[in-house]
């Protein structure tokens, strides 16, 4: 039987300074593990660090700029100076801004593509070749509902998430035979300061569209996550799992 508890785990999470990210990170603090919170917003990063000592679990934030190379490879020297390994890898940085693709500059285009594929891939090669070595870790990637049926006015992002569920697959076989499993959590509209951003009439448009008619909550996709981080889901690699609120049933 699989637990939750993740007592001497090391888990790094993108994107934890607020959103999807910074629940995960709480979730992982409060189940045990050894969280590095890594992001670009400093001051965000610092408030999910303080959040999990209010539990008494230990979350130390790392300045990453995940359209940066070398920032990328400082973030993994970071990690891999503390740790043998990390035992848990969530990438769920992502940024879009909602635009008509006719209007998408090329500059937009590559610093959506940075950002949303090419930065997890990125971090991810630099700390895989530890979690081989141990034969062991979980690699848990976020995408968007957008990647498997599309979003009007996010064509490039949903390109990019895309490419993240077809990394994910393609990656789950590759690193199978050492023990690591690789699993993709594709939101939906989820309250986070990225749909905040969105037009009004668009929020209300998607809320009603939604089968439960709300958003879901971070919290929420925390769990789909945290479940993938988790023993919990130790035979399961290679997967895709929307957390929509039934907004994307797709096949």
């Amino acid at each position: 039987m699989g637990s939750d508890d993740l007592s001497g785990k090391v888990a790094v999470v993108t994107g934890g300074a607020s959103g999807i990210g910074r629940a995960t990170a709480l979730q992982l603090a409060a189940s045990g593990a050894r969280v590095f919170v890594a992001d670009r917003d400093e001051v965000g990063g610092a408030e999910t660090c303080e959040a999990t000592r209010e539990f008494g679990a230990a979350a130390e934030f790392v300045a990453v700029d995940l359209s940066d190379d070398a920032s990328i490879r400082a973030t993994a020297e970071v990690v891999l100076g503390c740790a043998r390994a990390p035992d848990i890898l969530v990438n769920a940085a992502g940024w879009d801004r909602l635009e008509p693709f006719l209007e998408n500059t090329f500059e937009f285009m590559e610093e959506i593509v940075r950002l949303n594929l090419l930065g997890h891939l990125k971090l991810t090669r630099e700390l895989l070749p530890a979690m081989v070595e141990a034969r062991a870790g979980k690699i848990v990637n976020v995408a968007s509902d957008a990647g498997r049926v599309g979003s009007t006015g996010e064509t490039v992002y949903a390109g990019a998430k895309g490419g993240v569920v077809a990394f994910t697959k393609s990656l789950a076989r590759e690193v199978a035979g050492y023990g690591i499993n690789v699993n993709c959590v594709c939101p939906g509209p989820t309250d986070t300061p990225l749909f905040g951003s969105l037009p009004e009439k668009m929020r209300q448009a998607l809320t009603r569209a939604i089968p439960f008619r709300r958003l879901a909550r971070p919290e929420e996709v925390a769990d789909a996550i945290f479940f993938f981080a988790s023993s919990r889901s130790d035979f399961i690699t290679g997967q895709v799992l929307s957390v929509s609120g039934g907004l994307t049933m797709a096949g």
